[in-house]
């Protein structure tokens, strides 16, 4: 949240399922996350948005994100000719997803039925971007954290991150001591 607060917006919304903790910053709107699987859940974020302003959809597992990542392309300049943004991720998905002006009906076209949490999410995805005519501005990849292995692989390459330090805290904590003993 921290990282997007650096980057220009006019409205900063979380998408929630449950209700936020003492751990929300001000100036956040929050809206309840609807229900079904994560492709209707994310179509469902953009209907809540829905208007001439763009969104750009952010998952929460990608800690390495840095501001100047989307200052640019997200820029007036830099968005003139741009319908939708696209940050794939190393693992097939996507990390970010934005409609330079968001609708109900076209985010529902573009996100209702695409396998989620697969390999083919984002190429599934980045076709159906392609057969509706838009025009992208696709973002670097990123890797999303969720495994040990994609957590150390994120903490490799952004090693100055908060995220960083409370991953290799955990690591540390979680580790086994040299005087433990295990039974088999």
């Amino acid at each position: 949240m921290v990282t997007l607060e650096q980057v220009p917006a006019s409205r900063r919304v979380l998408v929630l399922d449950g209700l936020p903790g003492g751990w929300l910053r001000p100036g956040w709107e929050v809206v309840p996350q609807s229900g079904g699987g994560l492709d209707r859940r994310l179509a469902a974020a953009f209907a809540a948005v829905a208007g001439p302003v763009p969104a750009l959809l952010v998952g929460m597992d990608t800690p390495q994100l840095a501001a100047r990542t989307l200052a640019e392309p997200l820029s007036a300049a830099a968005r003139a000719d741009v319908d939708a943004w696209f940050g794939p991720a190393t693992d097939g998905g996507f990390w970010a997803f934005g409609l330079a002006r968001p609708e109900a009906r076209l985010a529902a076209a573009l996100l209702h039925g695409v396998p989620m949490s697969a390999p083919t999410t984002g190429a599934a995805l980045r076709t159906r971007l392609s057969e509706a005519g838009l025009r992208v501005r696709d973002l670097p990849e990123l890797t999303d954290v969720d495994t040990p292995a994609t957590a150390d692989a994120v903490a490799a390459a952004a090693p100055g991150t908060r995220f960083t330090a409370a991953w290799r805290a955990a690591r540390v904590h979680s580790a086994p001591r040299a005087d433990s003993a295990a039974v088999l």
